[in-house]
C-alpha cells in the first residue's frame, strides 16, 4: 500500500461545523429566553440546580426555562456505541465478512463473537486430557437420529 494513493481525498470540515443545523433550528420552539439567558440557565442546572430555582433567580417562567434545559445535550450514563480506529485493510475485511446490507457494527459484533468462540474451543481442547491409546481408533460421533 502506498501512504499517498491512501490518503483521504475529502474536503476539511467548514467554518460552520458543529452548530446546529438551521433545519433543527427552525423546527425547535419558540422561547422567551434570548441565547445568552438559555445558555446562562444551562450552566446552572449543570451545577445541579433544580429548574424551578433556575426560573425563580432568574426571574422567567418555569417552563420557559424547562423548554432551554430540554435542549440541552447531556452525557450518556453507557453508550451503546463507539469509534474503532482501524487500518484501511481491516475494514475492507469488515465489509467483505459482512452478511448482505448487514450493519457493520452487527458485522464486527459477529466476527469478533466468531473469533473469540473459536479461541475458547481451541484453549478447551489444549486443556483437554488425551485417552491411553488402546490400540483401537475411538468410534466416530454419531449424528441425532442415526
Amino acid at each position: 500500500m502506498n501512504a499517498s494513493t491512501d490518503a483521504f481525498r475529502g474536503k476539511a470540515p467548514g467554518s460552520g461545523s458543529g452548530e446546529m443545523s438551521k433545519r433543527t433550528e427552525a423546527l425547535r420552539p419558540a422561547m422567551l429566553l434570548s441565547r445568552q439567558e438559555a445558555s446562562q440557565a444551562r450552566q446552572m442546572r449543570r451545577r445541579g440546580i433544580d429548574p424551578g430555582q433556575i426560573a425563580d433567580a432568574m426571574g422567567k417562567p418555569l417552563d420557559e426555562v424547562e423548554k432551554a434545559l430540554l435542549q440541552m445535550r447531556m452525557p450518556r450514563p453507557e453508550t451503546t456505541r463507539g469509534t474503532l480506529n482501524v487500518t484501511l485493510a481491516a475494514h475492507r475485511v469488515i465489509l467483505q465478512e459482512r452478511r448482505g446490507d448487514e450493519p457493520l457494527w452487527q458485522t464486527f459484533d459477529r466476527i469478533v463473537d466468531e473469533f473469540l468462540r473459536l479461541r475458547r474451543d481451541q484453549q478447551e481442547r489444549a486443556v483437554r486430557p488425551r485417552r491411553a491409546h488402546s490400540g483401537s481408533p475411538e468410534p466416530a460421533p454419531r449424528l441425532p437420529g442415526f
